[in-house]
């Protein structure tokens, strides 16, 4: 039987109860597939490598080492939040990498999205293999690969599969959740005790907020970019229901504003919001008026550098859900 096939037979976990037994039932899975040998997992915080991390953790404790790559393009609170889980919280061997001088050099007057997904892309593996190789005894590779991940792209998840390190640095994979579609790897990850901010972490591209911040990435507009972003979750996570993704972005181009009595320019803040089902079409949200003058007033007031607000009310097609 093909091992990346997903048998017709197996139940949808929905229930604390079936994520219970299918994580006792990975538990020993990955004992009998590891045995006494060392797994290395890289951590991005988002809801599939967490969910793997926190389940290795339980199966082999000590023999699990994860690297988190701040690469200084994740939303505001991120990184510490995976810090402050994994190694405080459960105890995980966690090489925290601050590499975020790094990368934003690297990126410093790039336009063109794609250059910038692939310079992302490839500094990470660089990253990554400079720390797998200062570790001794790694014969597996932990990896967040989900069910349709397989169906879309055979397997590789482009984002999270580290494909890319060099010959000497190939590891067995280890991916306990390569047969579950996303909304059960939530299921799983709740009763795995993860806390609810990241099991329901919202879509977040590979390229982080890189794409977020449009064109030529600057550390002062990315900032923008953070600060703005957490504005907007915070205010539209109240809402009920709340929408199934949403966001800031904010192009490279600058409009007059009027800040104590003289005029300036600023960058304008994008807000979008959408829900979808598949992520191939998608629908703009309408969001209450009082919460878009609350965000607007927030955003203006206590972001540096933005003195406009505007508001995406653009589907998938034409438009993507995001600007890059």
């Amino acid at each position: 039987m093909d091992s990346n096939k997903r048998p017709e037979t197996m139940e949808r976990i929905t229930t604390p109860e079936l994520a219970q037994a299918f994580i006792d039932e990975q538990i020993e899975a990955v004992r009998n597939q590891v045995g006494d040998k060392k797994v290395l997992l890289a951590l991005s915080g988002g809801v599939d490598s967490s969910v793997v991390a926190a389940l290795l953790i339980k199966a082999i404790g000590d023999q699990l080492t994860c690297v988190h790559v701040n690469h200084g393009l994740l939303r505001k609170g991120e990184p510490e939040q995976v810090v402050k889980v994994f190694k405080e919280e459960l105890g995980a061997n966690l090489i925290y990498v601050d590499a975020v001088d790094r990368f934003l050099d690297k990126l410093a007057g790039v336009e063109e999205p794609e250059t910038k997904r692939k310079i992302i892309g490839a500094e990470f593996i660089d990253v990554f293999a400079e720390e797998a190789s200062k570790l001794e005894g790694i014969e597996f590779l932990g990896q967040g690969t989900i069910y349709p991940d397989i169906l879309e792209s055979d397997g590789v998840k482009a984002h999270h599969n580290v494909g890319g390190l060099p010959e000497d640095l190939q590891f067995e994979l280890v991916e306990p959740v390569k047969l579950l579609y996303k909304d059960e790897v939530r299921v799983v990850g709740k009763a795995l005790g993860l806390p609810d901010s990241m099991v329901y972490r919202q879509p977040f591209p590979g390229p982080g907020l890189g794409v977020r911040c449009v064109g030529a990435i600057t550390r002062d507009r990315l900032e923008a970019v953070r600060e703005a972003d957490a504005i907007v979750r915070e205010e539209i996570d109240k809402l009920e229901p709340a929408p199934w993704q949403y966001f800031v972005a904010i192009p490279d181009v600058k409009s007059t504003g009027i800040k104590d009595g003289k005029r300036y320019m600023g960058w304008a803040a994008v807000v979008r919001a959408i829900n979808t089902v598949d992520a191939v079409t998608a629908e703009a949200v309408e969001i209450p008026w009082p919460v878009i003058c609350k965000i607007r007033d927030r955003i203006i007031a206590e972001v540096d550098g933005i003195n406009r607000v505007l508001w995406d009310i653009s589907d998938k097609p034409i438009a993507t859900i995001e600007w890059e």
